[in-house]
C-alpha cells in the first residue's frame, strides 16, 4: 500500500480542523495538506520522470517540505531527504550517486546546487524557501488541487537515506513503503498514540528521526503538530501545556534541563517524551525524572531499520529503565552474536542483529555491501554491539567501526580523516570520539605534519569547515609527531580517547 494513502486515511473527519500549527503563527489545516500535497504531486506527475525517480531535497525545514515529502509518496516517486549542512563536495557525492531527476534546494544555494546536478544529468532544479516562497510552490500553484494516489506495494521504493560508510564513503539505504508504514503502526500501538494528542515537533526533517517517527507517528494518528522550524528549548517549554508528545536527541533534554522554568507544572499535560539517535546520559534520565516527575522513554533504530527497540509505554509491560533501549518491537527479532556467528547467553557482549519488515531492501546501487551485511538466514549486522539482560532489556554498549554520534548525528572518522590528509602538509589524521555534555560526542583529530613543515591544528579545523557539514567538523585538532600503533601498525585510536577523554568533562 502507498504510504500516503496509509497517512491520508488516518486524518480526521473534521478536515478544517488545525493540521500543524507554526512557530509564526501559521495554522495549516488537514484540508490544506491534502490539496497542497495533490498539487505538488500533480507538479511532479507533469515532468513526465521515470519510473523510480528520485526526487532529492536539501532545504530548510518548513511545513512546505513535508507536503513535497508527502506529494512524492503521492506520485510514486522515491524521496531523498539531504542534511541541510552538507556542503558542495558531498552534494556532489549524492547526486552523482543517487541521479536524481528532480533536485529541490534552497534559494540561497541555487547556484552551486544546480550547477553540480545539471552537470550530473538532473533535469530540473527548484527552490524552495523557509518563507513559502521558490520556484517550485510558484509552478506548483497552477496544478490541480485533486490526485488520486500512485498505487505501491509494499516492497516498492519509498526513500533513499544516506549513511556514511566506515570507508569514508556514503551508502544510500533503500526503505519501502512497507518498512515505513509497519514501523508506524507498530510504534502508534506501543507508544499508546490516543485521540488528543498533541506533537511538539522541533527535530529535523532530514532524517529518521523527526521524518519518520515523529512526522508519521502524528500523522497516523490524526494529530495535531505544533511546528518548531529549530530547536529553541524556552519556545518547547512555553508549548509543553498545549502538547501531550514530545520526541528529542539526548542533546535537547539537556538544553530543556537548563531552563529553571523545567518542572512539574510546566510538563503536567505530557504524556510522553521520546529520546533517540544517540545515547542517553543515566545522568539526564535520572535529572529529567526528579525534575518533571516523568521517566523518559528510550528507544534505538537506524537509517536502514527505521525503530528496533523501545522501552515499554504501558508499564503493564515493564518499567523504564534508563541506560537500555528497552525491548525489540513487535515483529522485530534481534540477537546478539559472537564473531564466529553463534548466539551469546543472556548479559554476554557480541553483535547486534536485527530482523524484520521494518528493516531495509539494502543499499542502493551495492549488492556487494548488502550482501555483506546480511546473514545467511536474512538478519542486518547493524554493526552496534550490546547485550540482552535476562529480562530481555537490551543495552547497546558500543558501536563498532568508531562511529561518532555527536547531537544525534552520525559522523565517521574515516570520512573525515580522508579531507584532513588532503591538506597540504598533513602526512596522517586520525578522529577519535570524546565525551561532550552538550552533544554527547564530539570528535577530536590528531595529525601529523609532513617532515619540515608547522601546522596549525586551528586551521585544519577552519579549513574543514568550508568543506563539510558542521557536525562533521572536529571541535578539537592536535599536531603530534606520532600515532599510537600495535604490531601490525595499525593506530590504536583506545589510546587516544583515553588521552582525550576529559577534554570536554564539566568542571
Amino acid at each position: 500500500m502507498n504510504l500516503f494513502s496509509a497517512l491520508r486515511e488516518a486524518f480526521p473527519e473534521d478536515m478544517d480542523s488545525t493540521a500543524i500549527e507554526t512557530d509564526n503563527g501559521l495554522n495549516y489545516s488537514w484540508r490544506d495538506l491534502d490539496r497542497a500535497t495533490a498539487m505538488l504531486a500533480n507538479l511532479l506527475a507533469a515532468l513526465d520522470l521515470p519510473h523510480g525517480a528520485r526526487i532529492a531535497v536539501q532545504v530548510e525545514k518548513s511545513v512546505e517540505a513535508v507536503m513535497l515529502y508527502l506529494a512524492t509518496l503521492r506520485a510514486g516517486y522515491v524521496f531523498l531527504p539531504l542534511n541541510t549542512a552538507y556542503q558542495s563536495a558531498e552534494i556532489e557525492y549524492f547526486i552523482g550517486n543517487a541521479e536524481p531527476s528532480v533536485v529541490v534546494c534552497s534559494g540561497k544555494n541555487f547556484g552551486w546546487v544546480s550547477k553540480l546536478a545539471f552537470k550530473a544529468g538532473t533535469q530540473h532544479v527548484f527552490t524552495l524557501n523557509e518563507d513559502r516562497t521558490g520556484s517550485l510552490l510558484e509552478r506548483a500553484a497552477h496544478c490541480s488541487d485533486q490526485h488520486q494516489a500512485v498505487a505501491k506495494a509494499d516492497d516498492d521504493l519509498a526513500a533513499i537515506l544516506y549513511t556514511s560508510g566506515t570507508t569514508g564513503r556514503s551508502k544510500g539505504a533503500m526503505l519501502t513503503h512497507g518498512n515505513l508504514l509497519s514501523n508506524a503502526r507498530v510504534l502508534k500501538d506501543y507508544w499508546g498514540w490516543k485521540k488528543g494528542d498533541v506533537l511538539i515537533h522541533a527535530l529535523p526533517i532530514f532524517h529518521v528521526h523527526g521524518l519518520f517517527v515523529a512526522l508519521h507517528g502524528a500523522l497516523i494518528n490524526g494529530s495535531k503538530m505544533i511546528w518548531l522550524s529549530r530547536f529553541d528549548p524556552a519556545l518547547v517549554l512555553k508549548k509543553m501545556p498545549q502538547a501531550t508528545v514530545f520526541m528529542g536527541v539526548p542533546t535537547l533534554y539537556v538544553r530543556l534541563l537548563a531552563e529553571p522554568g523545567l518542572n512539574r507544572e510546566s510538563t503536567r499535560n505530557m504524556r510522553l517524551f521520546v529520546a533517540g539517535s544517540a545515547p542517553l546520559l543515566l545522568e539526564t534520565f535520572n535529572e529529567w525524572k526528579a525534575r518533571t516527575g516523568h521517566t523518559i522513554l528510550e528507544r534505538y533504530g537506524m537509517s536502514e531499520t527505521v525503530m528496533l527497540t523501545s522501552n515499554p509505554y504501558d508499564p503493564a509491560l515493564g518499567e523504564r529503565r534508563g541506560g537500555t533501549v528497552g525491548f525489540p518491537l513487535p515483529g522485530v527479532s534481534l540477537r546478539v552474536q559472537d564473531e564466529a556467528g553463534q548466539s551469546l547467553p543472556v548479559g554476554e557482549i557480541g553483535a547486534i542483529q536485527v530482523k524484520g519488515p521494518n528493516v531495509f531492501k539494502g543499499y542502493w546501487r551495492m549488492p556487494e555491501k548488502t550482501r555483506e551485511e546480511f546473514s545467511a538466514d536474512g538478519y542486518f549486522k547493524t554493526g552496534d554491539v550490546g547485550k540482552i539482560d535476562e529480562r530481555g532489556y537490551v543495552s547497546i554498549v558500543g558501536r563498532s567501526k568508531d562511529l561518532i554520534i555527536s547531537g544525534g548525528y552520525n559522523v565517521y572518522p574515516a570520512e573525515i580523516e580522508g579531507y584532513i590528509n588532503e591538506l597540504p602538509g598533513v602526512a596522517e589524521s586520525a578522529l577519535v570520539g570524546v565525551f561532550h555534555p552538550d552533544f554527547g560526542e564530539v570528535g577530536v583529530a590528531v595529525v601529523i605534519p609532513k617532515p619540515g613543515v608547522k601546522l596549525d591544528g586551528d586551521g585544519i579545523v577552519a579549513e574543514l569547515k568550508s568543506k563539510l557539514a558542521n557536525f562533521k567538523i572536529p571541535k578539537r585538532c592536535f599536531t603530534v609527531g606520532e600515532l599510537p600503533r600495535n604490531t601490525m601498525g595499525k593506530v590504536q585510536k583506545n589510546l587516544l580517547r583515553e588521552q582525550y577523554k576529559d577534554l570536554f568533562a564539566k568542571s
